[in-house]
């Protein structure tokens, strides 16, 4: 039989715990008030059943005071009780969330000199701990206020508590229910955790303290921490992308030391990998789960889940976009390419990026025969592209993009063959908030694009290509063979991100420079690396960082950081810029496994190193909490 007990020392869960809550009277909240020559302080406050507050009243007449309950004398059981000096007690016995009105007033005359006083009371909040929760180390607590405010939760191993979520607000403007799903704890350890309740008339309340024990989280990859020289990284968590191998948990978070703090899993078959995990302004995570997109077959496979999905913390699906829906919205829709042709879709892949105003754009696969050079060949043969489908709240496509309606397809300078050709092998999106537009990272033409988007509204026309051949001059003052060097530009490249607040005119990217396909001055010419490749002048990963100037088309190299010994990561990883303005690179794939530094932006010096040895992070992210908007 389910049973909630309480002791001394906080509250614990036994077996499943249904959340009943009565409303309180409807109705907005009462307010304080002050009429004639008395004041009352405090005037707004929030207790639990049975605790006690001291009210002080004071009338500029110096009269008697006399005290009310819900102008009751004094008050009584059900509301609770007041005395002569102003110490209220709430009742102890209480069924449902209320606002108390207790009023100090002149005793000759109550009625024309008075002031009120606002008493919220508050239940004890409700908490489900794991296992019940569905996780092994998220918990959930749920509260009800009768007066509109914002919950939050701390937690930690003992009742200085340490951590927090973030804050969430009641339903509606006479308060209701609010429930928190409490992540980033270890596995198989006891935590505290208590509800903090701020009101928006400014009481504050601190729930009592439970206790709640973590399970086991599901297998993940180790990682091997490192904080050279006692210096002192940008706090967080780190998120993990494992892609390889692909029978461990492929989506975990940890602290800064390595201990695992939260996971997601999902059921698939053995093609389905999870590339690319994003924190949403609402707390959930956006992902994509499908198979790699060279697998150009692997979707007829049963149960292959080729999904772009929103989860919680407890690992909900709240939103999702299959692509047999998509397509079938496709083909009813009005969107066609440039040839006219109905948008069919082979898979979604490394990529899906929210949008400030809800909607997703969507990166897939879009495959059409096509007549192309290869080799000297003309051949008419299906040549595999990608396509960006922008589908908003209801999943609806409403725009959309091919690379065969503003590419030359005769440009393939990486895996296009006569048998088969993966054209562009796209990769990752940003969208540019000062424009309105969108850049999209092309790995196997080695290039950025910036595509005018418009917010839906756009024709779709390339703007510029960022890279080797492309529109823009490279500047590398730290090369001695001088400016446009082929071998400083990026080739087969990932992870790209801003690196400025502004995203036009003069700002600066960061990416992972794969190096699949360095092109070279002659006689060396271009360069193909592969996964085996030892490290050699000719294969070799960095990270650049590149500042853009759109006027005057030019690319200065900022930097060009190179991690030594470790120096060819075949796919994946990422850059970006942290908080306290230190670089961030993930080297998803040299031959020991992922090497993932924090580098101070001076020196370039390490500052936190994690390792995944003998296991790939596809991206690898520095975030503040599971929070949006909290700083562990």
């Amino acid at each position: 039989m389910a049973a909630l007990l309480l002791s001394g020392c906080g509250f614990w869960v036994q077996g499943p715990l249904p959340i009943v809550v009565i409303p309180p009277p409807g109705g907005p909240p009462p307010t304080a008030t002050q009429n004639g020559s008395i004041t009352i302080t405090p005037q707004y406050v929030a207790l639990a059943p049975g605790q006690s507050v001291k009210f002080t009243a004071t009338s500029s007449t110096g009269g008697a005071i006399a005290w009310f309950v819900n102008n009751i004398p004094g008050g009584n059981a059900t509301v609770g009780t007041v005395d002569a000096t102003g110490n209220y007690t709430a009742p102890a016995n209480v069924l449902q969330v209320e606002n108390i009105q207790v009023t100090a007033a002149l005793a000759a005359a109550p009625l024309l000199d008075n002031a009120t006083a606002v008493v919220a009371i508050i239940l004890p909040g409700t908490p489900l701990c794991p296992p019940l929760t569905g996780h092994p180390l998220v918990a959930v607590y749920t509260t009800y206020l009768p007066s509109p405010g914002k919950v939050s939760v701390e937690f930690g191993t003992t009742t200085n508590y340490g951590l927090n979520t973030w804050q969430q607000p009641t339903p509606s403007s006479t308060g209701g229910q609010v429930t928190l799903e409490v992540g980033g704890m270890r596995g198989n350890t006891n935590y505290h955790l208590r509800g903090q309740i701020v009101l928006n008339n400014g009481a504050t309340y601190n729930d009592a303290d439970f206790t709640c024990s973590t399970g086991t989280p599901p297998t993940t990859v180790q990682t091997q921490i490192s904080t050279p020289n006692g210096a002192t990284p940008q706090p967080g968590i780190e998120m993990w992308n494992t892609l390889f191998p692909a029978n461990v948990t492929q989506a975990f978070a940890t602290d800064l030391q390595g201990n695992v703090i939260w996971t997601y899993t999902y059921k698939g078959t053995g093609t389905d990998l999870l590339q690319g995990i994003t924190l949403l302004p609402d707390g959930h995570f956006l992902m994509v789960i499908s198979y790699l997109s060279s697998l150009v077959n692997a979707g007829s496979q049963p149960g292959v889940i080729n999904e772009v999905r929103e989860v919680d913390l407890l690992g909900n699906t709240i939103r999702s976009v299959n692509m047999t829906q998509l397509n079938q919205k496709l083909a009813a829709s009005s969107l066609r390419d440039a040839a006219g042709n109905v948008y069919q879709l082979g898979s979604f892949h490394h990529s899906a990026m929210a949008l400030p105003n809800g909607h997703w754009i969507l990166l897939a696969t879009y495959s059409r025969t096509v007549p192309i050079d290869v080799n000297g060949q003309n051949l008419t043969m299906p040549v595999l592209g990608d396509a960006l489908i922008d589908v908003d709240t209801s999943g609806n496509p409403v725009w959309a993009w091919s690379a065969f309606d503003h590419l030359d397809v005769n440009r393939h300078p990486m895996n296009c063959g006569t048998q088969s050709c993966d054209w562009t092998h796209s990769n990752d999106m940003l969208y540019s908030s000062d424009d309105h537009n969108l850049l999209l990272s092309m790995r196997h033409q080695n290039w950025i694009i910036k595509i005018e988007y418009l917010d839906g509204q756009g024709s779709g026309k390339v703007l510029w290509h960022l890279g080797y051949q492309g529109d823009f001059s490279l500047i590398d003052p730290h090369d001695p063979n001088g400016n446009n060097d082929p071998p400083d530009w990026f080739y087969a490249q990932h992870g790209m991100n801003f690196f400025t607040q502004n995203t036009t005119g003069v700002f600066r990217i960061g990416l992972m420079d794969n190096g699949n396909d360095r092109t070279f001055p002659p006689p060396t010419g271009q360069v193909y690396c592969r996964p085996s490749a030892t490290p050699v002048p000719t294969c070799y990963s960095t990270m650049p960082l590149l500042e853009l100037n759109e006027s005057n088309m030019t690319a200065t190299m900022i930097t060009h950081y190179m991690p030594g010994p470790i120096d060819f990561s075949f796919f994946g990883g990422n850059a970006e810029l942290l908080n306290n303005g230190d670089l961030e690179v993930d080297f998803c794939a040299p031959h020991a496994g992922a090497l993932v530094q924090e580098l101070s932006p001076q020196n370039l010096n390490v500052v936190w190193q994690g390792t995944t040895p003998n296991a790939d992070q596809f991206h690898v992210d520095r975030l503040p909490s599971l929070y949006p908007g909290v700083q562990w």
